[in-house]
């Protein structure tokens, strides 16, 4: 039997990607060779934490494997994308997307101070934006859900960042009473989010398919509406014939049907082998250095900017106002 073959922490990217593992660049991985066989990927199970030998029935099942002096570290799978380092033109696509929060925000803040006299949630040309920002964030949150399946994520990991999304959208309820008392927010993005990860996380098994289901949920949720879930416990379904009093709503339908896209175009990115058009090539290989790191701190932007924005406003009300 030949000895079995290790995968070395010779590097960042072999002890990350293993021997014959996806070489950063390339738009489709090598065939791997298993952790501890010689046997090509053909042959093994796949799952999320990497790849398990598939063992004849028999004796030989308890054979093991050489002792080997240096740790056995798990290769990549084969339909992983080129590397698993974040992908940039997605960091910058979400970056563009925070930025038109801000403004939107800032615009908001002014109003809020009595500087600007806009009826933002009445007045369409508003509303579209809103929406459109809020369609940006969840698309590529769903892309992004399918990128972290495709590259067998940990379920430690999306735990912890489930974890941190569910408390931001804690402080964000906590924070929303205070300032804006009955109104507050209590099913917003960051609520959604929580959820929407929830229930996309087995379905990113169907990948492109999760498209036919975005936009059959995307179509329920703005055809269907009823008295029947106006009461506020089941109004954050969205199917209700009124919009409860709240500073930021992003009930379940018809937003999960966006985010459900976003996953089933993670699916087909998947099946091209990740490549990218050429207009976007340049983009993916270098991004504006800005809008990347928006894009590469969502939670944390989105937690600080309206603090620091209202708090400048308010220190700077009494001088323009004198």
């Amino acid at each position: 039997m030949p000895s079995p073959r290790t995968i070395r922490r010779g590097s960042f990217l072999n002890s990350l990607l293993g021997e014959n593992g996806i070489q950063n660049g390339s738009s489709s991985p090598a065939t791997p060779a298993c952790v501890i066989c010689e046997a090509p990927h053909e042959s093994m199970n796949t799952r999320s934490s990497g790849y398990y030998p598939t063992f004849p029935v028999g004796p030989t099942t308890n054979r093991k494997p050489a002792p080997t002096s240096e740790p056995i570290m798990p290769a990549v799978r084969p339909d992983a994308p080129r590397s698993l380092q974040r992908l940039p033109v997605v960091d910058l696509v979400r970056g563009l997307a925070i930025v038109q929060m801000i403004a939107y925000h800032f615009v908001y803040d002014l109003t809020y101070f009595g500087w600007l006299h806009i009826e933002m949630t009445r007045e369409p040309g508003w509303i579209g934006w809103r929406n459109a920002i809020v369609s940006q964030f969840l698309l590529i949150s769903g892309v992004g859900l399918g990128l972290g399946d495709a590259a067998g994520r940990s379920g430690t990991r999306f735990w912890r960042r489930w974890g941190q999304i569910a408390a931001a959208a804690a402080l964000v309820s906590l924070a929303s009473a205070w300032l804006f008392g009955p109104r507050l927010i209590w099913f917003g993005i960051l609520h959604f989010v929580a959820v929407a990860l929830l229930l996309g996380r087995p379905l990113a098994s169907l990948g492109p398919l999760n498209a036919l289901v975005g936009v059959a949920l995307l179509a329920l949720g703005l055809t269907v509406h009823t008295e029947h879930f106006d009461p506020a416990w089941v109004s954050w379904i969205g199917l209700a014939a009124h919009k409860p009093a709240t500073e930021d709503y992003v009930p379940l339908l018809p937003w999960f049907g966006v985010f459900a896209i976003g996953i089933g175009l993670a699916g087909l990115w998947q099946q091209r082998g990740f490549a990218l058009p050429p207009s976007w090539q340049r983009l993916d290989s270098a991004p504006s250095r800005a809008l990347r790191a928006l894009g590469r701190w969502p939670l944390t932007v989105y937690l600080l900017h309206q603090p620091i924005m209202m708090g400048a406003l308010y220190l700077v009300r009494p001088a323009l106002m004198s």
